[in-house]
């Protein structure tokens, strides 16, 4: 909060100065000698011991933060009761808990939630409060400022970070809960996909399908031979991106693996988004407590609805550690992922915010390698995309593809466009940011389903790059048709809700990106979804010539020659560029793990297609349905192959 919201309140707005938040990291380690003893002479008064205070000034001077921040990360003493001493000390009463009704919900108030410090009370049938959370490094200032003005400990209480949360959650959740959904709509209207078509995209289609069909009338063959010149050169070209990065993948130098190092650390803030998630709990919980990061500097935010009582019971039943924050987000439509993470965006205490899912199994050192990256690169590389690695691939022949096709995405495709410069539509997780920008752009849009190829789409827009990482995340794929088709699904109505939201103004789009950054969105994104429509005509179109060049039942001019010629080659491509990139992506082990399953790839296809064109009616009938994947804890024997593959 500033001091200058509260005008008509001296007391309180003493308060708020004396309970000001301790320095940056950066200022601390200017000082990091005398600030330290002073917090070691503060923990002597309270009567922690001298080992104790020894191991966690060594660990604050290493990571470069406070001996307060180690201690309560530490978890060798309880919040309440550390701050219940230093209530104590400064004479002034404790509260552990606080009753959300009485906190003033003023503006600026959500600032507290990323750095708690001060905010105001009004208890029924009482004077105004002033509920702090007093720090080590301000003790002296403040005590000092109570004796010379005692009336003013009167007028004010003392309570944990986590209470002071807590109560702000519950205080503001209607307010956050609207700016979540109707924040980008309402600043950026252009950028939301809240409303699927704008009335010009409407007119513009229904005059060009009225165009067509009248052609289909009265032209019908010429018509249709230009439709399909379309659409086999633009799906030739997307192809052909596919092997321009095969070629770039063939080249590249194998990157060193990053290792930890000592030095100062920022506040990393780690964001999962869980919703009828209870089952893979443990394992998460687990995964993150190996992060190869300080815990003082881990900002964990578990964000989950708040009617998800089985998730919300597992995570109660977990031993989450005091770097760990459990968000509830109140039901509303849309019930969608990034309406969840964006209504806990404010909140996030990191320079850096990374985002997983709840069946993530993540590299310990991928925090490391990403804060590496971003203090090494230019300050445009506003996010950084991690590989996705698929471990089950022996399950069956769907996720042996999905593997395939993964590893072509995030350690093939995904690279060469980072390194180009182009822009390059993120994964659904393992997304490094810098929050600044996260926040500054508005986050996720709440209404598109595949809020990570929006977002990236819209980074570059912005003037930001995304590159990408080598430490993996690894997860399971579908294994049965019915999940893999419900997830496809919801991509690719994502894909299509992308695409219209950048296609609004296609002048502005060429203008904000350049023209050949806005080719490429075109093939990847466009040329991804037509060609996934257009695969079967294609493929059927292949086949009826093929039928007739054996048959030798009637002759074909040339240009249904050529027309076959630049099917064949497209469709075989698409295949082969496929199969290519997935393998010169994978490990040894990965390859022995995916067998001859490749073979199946056109079937794999057909049923791309079939996600497509049911994206295409759920768009219409369904825009904002969230198709909820169902996931499991991973198997040991997966745990491990990935642990050696890594290794």
């Amino acid at each position: 909060m500033r001091l200058a919201e509260y005008p008509d309140d001296i007391a309180f707005a003493t308060a708020i100065g004396i309970a000001r938040a301790q320095p940056p990291v950066s200022a601390q380690a200017r000082q990091v000698p005398e600030r330290l003893m002073r917090e070691a002479q503060l923990c002597r008064k309270l009567g922690l011991s001298k080992p104790l205070i020894s191991e966690m000034l060594v660990r604050a001077g290493r990571h470069g933060t406070s001996l307060e921040t180690e201690l309560l990360a530490s978890g060798a003493v309880s919040p309440d009761i550390y701050y219940e001493a230093l209530a104590e000390l400064l004479g002034l009463p404790f509260v552990a808990e606080l009753d959300p009704a009485e906190v003033e919900d003023l503006p600026g108030i959500d600032t507290q939630l990323a750095q708690p410090t001060a905010i105001r009370l009004r208890p029924r049938g009482r004077p105004p409060l002033a509920a702090i959370v007093p720090s080590a490094d301000r003790i002296e200032e403040i005590g000092e400022r109570l004796r010379l003005a005692p009336p003013l400990g009167a007028t004010m209480v003392a309570t944990t970070p986590t209470a002071m949360r807590a109560a702000l959650w519950q205080a503001g959740h209607d307010r956050r809960l609207r700016a979540a959904v109707d924040q980008l709509f309402s600043t950026a209207p252009e950028a939301s996909a809240r409303i699927t078509l704008w009335g010009r995209q409407g007119f513009y289609l229904g005059a060009a399908l009225t165009l067509v069909l009248m052609l289909l009338v009265t032209v019908p063959g010429t018509i249709l031979r230009v439709l399909h010149v379309t659409l086999g050169l633009f799906f030739f070209a997307t192809v052909m991106v596919r092997f321009y990065a095969l070629l770039a993948k063939w080249r590249e130098k194998r990157r060193p693996r990053a290792r930890p190092s000592a030095g100062r650390r920022p506040v990393y803030s780690v964001f999962v988004a869980l919703y009828r998630e209870a089952a893979v709990v443990p394992q998460l919980v687990a995964t993150l407590n190996r992060l190869e990061w300080p815990a003082a500097c881990l900002d964990i935010k578990l964000i989950c609805e708040a009617d998800d009582r089985e998730t919300l019971d597992a995570l109660a039943a977990a031993s989450l550690g005091p770097q760990y924050e459990v968000v509830k987000v109140p039901p509303a439509q849309p019930r969608t992922k990034p309406k969840a993470l964006t209504y806990a965006l404010g909140a996030a205490r990191g320079d850096y915010l990374v985002i997983y899912d709840a069946e993530d199994r993540i590299d310990p050192l991928q925090l490391e390698e990403a804060w590496r990256t971003f203090e090494a690169g230019p300050p445009d590389i506003a996010c950084l995309q991690a590989p996705l690695i698929v471990t089950n691939a022996r399950e069956s022949w769907l996720s042996a593809l999905f593997a395939v096709e993964y590893a072509g995405l995030f350690r093939a495709l995904l690279p060469f466009l980072a390194g180009v410069r182009m822009p390059m539509p993120l994964g659904g997780t393992s997304n490094h940011f810098r929050t600044r920008v996260l926040q500054a752009v508005g986050g996720w849009d709440p209404y598109n389903v595949t809020e990570d190829a929006d977002l990236g789409l819209r980074l570059f827009r912005r003037g930001y790059r995304c590159g990408v990482l080598s430490t993996p995340t690894y997860e399971e794929a579908p294994t049965e048709l019915r999940a893999w088709l419900g997830q496809r699904t919801r991509w690719f109505k994502g894909w299509l809700q992308t695409w219209l939201v950048l296609m609004r103004e296609p002048s502005r789009l060429v203008r904000d990106m350049g023209l050949g950054p806005s080719l490429v969105f075109q093939l990847l994104v466009g040329g991804l979804i037509l060609s996934s429509l257009a695969h079967p005509l294609l493929l059927a179109y292949v086949g009826v010539i093929l039928w007739r060049l054996v048959a030798q039942q009637s002759t074909i001019g040339v240009f249904d020659l050529a027309l076959f010629a630049l099917d064949f080659m497209s469709i075989a491509g698409s295949y082969l560029a496929f199969i290519l990139l997935g393998r010169i992506g994978m490990t040894f082990r990965e390859r022995l793990a995916v067998g001859p399953r490749w073979l199946l790839t056109p079937f794999y296809w057909m049923l791309i297609s079939l996600a497509a064109w049911r994206a295409v009616r759920e768009l219409h009938s369904n825009p904002f349905f969230w198709n909820k994947t169902a996931h499991r804890p991973a198997q040991a024997r997966v745990q491990h192959e990935a642990a050696t593959d890594a290794g």
